[in-house]
């Protein structure tokens, strides 16, 4: 069987998810000036476990909860909003775009991570990757440059934080997707409801404040709903391409929203993560191509 058709619908929803991120990533970079970060990590992940229970809950009942791997579903948690909280902290200093950019260095840690934990095969093509990924990361950042401060370092972290994740999540490829995306909202909430008051317990709340919440809470979910939606229609390794949308969507995001453009050596920095991605999966397709189809997947 071969995965040559590739669902308009599908690709359809990878690029309506990432445009998604992109504009919940915005929005929190909005209200960092005014609202602690924890506090910001909370609502993110709060509104989505309501938005969950709302839409799941009177079909699944305690079916959305029932899992066979109760350890890993709660280590993966912490390990998607110790991802979050990275990222929501470098966002207070980094443009949106330079700050994306620099956490798509998430997929050259995935291949390390698998190589060593998972047993899987390190080619030339991938060695290529790895290195054109770290190069691209370098022209982004440029040690010594301004750019490279605390907030790179937290955006690395944030990255490797979800690499990790996607292991687990590669793992535990058999569980029911939609557990495996409410599990990591329950314990955002859980965990934030109990950090955010020791990093600054007394907001001031405006009316648009609490709508931008909302957004952040329905843009998260949605993001997250269509990722499903477009893994269960085509395999992963032909949508990946896709998600490099994200590179383009954070940029006009940011210019529109922040008027941050990013410099010649930061583009180019992008283009050969985002290229170089491209390449990758555009080879490990061909060679996939006569083999069984893949299972879904849900990040």
């Amino acid at each position: 069987m071969t995965h040559a058709h590739i669902p308009p619908s599908a690709v359809l929803m990878i690029v309506g998810a990432v445009a998604t991120f992109s504009v919940m990533d915005a929005t929190i970079k909005t209200m960092l000036p005014r609202l602690p970060v924890p506090f910001l990590v909370w609502a993110r992940w709060t509104f989505q476990v309501v938005a969950m229970l709302l839409w799941l809950g009177p079909t699944m009942g305690r079916g959305m909860v029932r899992t066979q791997r109760l350890p890993l579903q709660l280590v993966r948690g912490l390990l998607l909003i110790s991802s979050s909280l990275c990222f929501f902290l470098a966002l207070g200093s980094l443009p949106l775009a330079e700050a994306t950019a620099i956490n798509y260095t998430t997929p050259v840690l995935v291949i390390l991570l698998a190589v060593v934990f998972l047993g899987e095969r390190m080619t030339r093509p991938r060695i290529a990757f790895v290195i054109a990924g770290i190069t691209g990361m370098l022209l982004i950042v440029r040690p010594g440059a301004d750019l490279f401060r605390g907030a790179s370092l937290l955006v690395l972290c944030s990255a490797s934080f979800y690499a990790v994740f996607q292991i687990l999540t590669r793992v535990m490829a058999r569980e029911d997707p939609r557990v495996m995306l409410l599990y990591p909202a329950l314990v955002g909430a859980a965990v934030m409801t109990v950090a955010w008051p020791f990093f600054g317990s007394r907001l001031d709340l405006t009316w648009l404040d609490m709508a931008k919440l909302v957004m952040v809470g329905v843009l998260g979910t949605g993001g997250h709903f269509l990722l499903i939606l477009a893994f269960q229609r085509a395999p992963a390794s032909a949508l990946t391409p896709f998600t490099y949308a994200h590179l383009v969507f954070a940029t006009l995001v940011g210019w529109l929203v922040f008027h941050d453009f990013p410099d010649a050596l930061t583009l180019v920095g992008m283009a050969v993560i985002g290229g170089s991605g491209l390449l990758l999966t555009w080879h490990e397709r061909r060679r996939a191509l006569m083999a069984p189809a893949e299972p879904t997947a849900i990040d």
